[in-house]
């Protein structure tokens, strides 16, 4: 993946987002629950860096902000187009531990975004485990990370979770865990469009890169995780989604870039 800020792309036409303002209709509110649910245990006290990067990892995090910049010139004009205004996420880099609008956060949370501060929370240790541990390496593997957070961000500005909480506190834990799914679904297929972008618009991508995506996606699928670390798959428990279904929709976006295709809640099985 060759990396740098391109010119701002065409959106996606008036309808672009007419999923999302029916989900509002519907729905309203702001995503990624998922960072409010996970029980932290902040354990004993270690160092926190917030904004420079650790030493030697200066380099990757000129990636991530460059990565994170280019996100801005794709959702940007496909805001506009749809008479809306992006708000730009913020990004914090940080080691060991993090105090987010959201909570306490350790690195074994892995990246996240937290709806309450509008800001993208990066480990950058997590690049490393997820080269190592999910064998998963290569800089859009990498991307697809940033870019599936960004896409929570998107759903926090079109305003689409709060009411989910509210639902997912009036249903059994299956149901509310099936929610959550088609939420990161859907940040999996925003995270394709951007990709869509990357390719048609700015020719970022290098032979290989769309493979290291579709490999990160399964590398963090739910069943995935569940048999490497329990030695047995859980479907009712998941909260992101399975290998498959993750491949399945970042590959729907970034093959589309359409984001009407995004609507996982209007399928029977995401």
């Amino acid at each position: 993946m060759t990396v740098g800020r391109g010119a701002a792309v065409g959106g996606l036409g008036g309808c672009g987002l007419l999923i999302f303002v029916a989900l509002y209709l519907v729905l309203g509110g702001d995503p990624v629950q998922l960072v409010e649910q996970l029980p932290v245990d902040p354990g004993p006290s270690t160092s926190v860096q917030v904004g420079p990067p650790p030493p030697g990892q200066e380099e990757l995090a000129d990636f991530v902000s460059v990565v994170l910049a280019d996100t801005e010139d794709t959702w940007n004009p496909i805001f506009t187009e749809a008479g809306r205004v992006y708000e730009e996420p913020r990004l914090v880099l940080f080691s060991g531990q993090v105090q987010s609008a959201c909570g306490f956060a350790g690195a074994s949370m892995g990246p996240f975004y937290c709806p309450a501060d509008r800001k993208l929370y990066i480990d950058l240790s997590f690049y490393d485990e997820l080269k190592r541990r999910f064998r998963a390496p290569g800089d859009f593997a990498q991307a697809y990370v940033i870019a599936h957070e960004v896409g929570h961000h998107v759903q926090n500005l079109l305003g689409i979770s709060d009411q989910m909480q509210a639902m997912q506190q009036r249903v059994g834990q299956a149901e509310a865990n099936d929610l959550s799914v088609r939420l990161e679904l859907q940040a999996d297929c925003l995270a394709g469009i951007w990709g869509h972008y990357t390719r048609r618009e700015r020719d970022m991508l290098e032979s290989g890169d769309l493979e290291e995506a579709l490999n990160a996606a399964a590398a963090i699928g739910d069943d995935h995780i569940q048999r490497e670390t329990t030695g047995r798959v859980m479907p009712d428990s998941f909260t992101h989604g399975s290998s498959a279904q993750r491949v399945k929709w970042f590959r729907i976006g970034f093959e589309t870039g359409d984001v009407d295709q995004c609507d996982t809640f209007a399928v029977s099985q995401p």
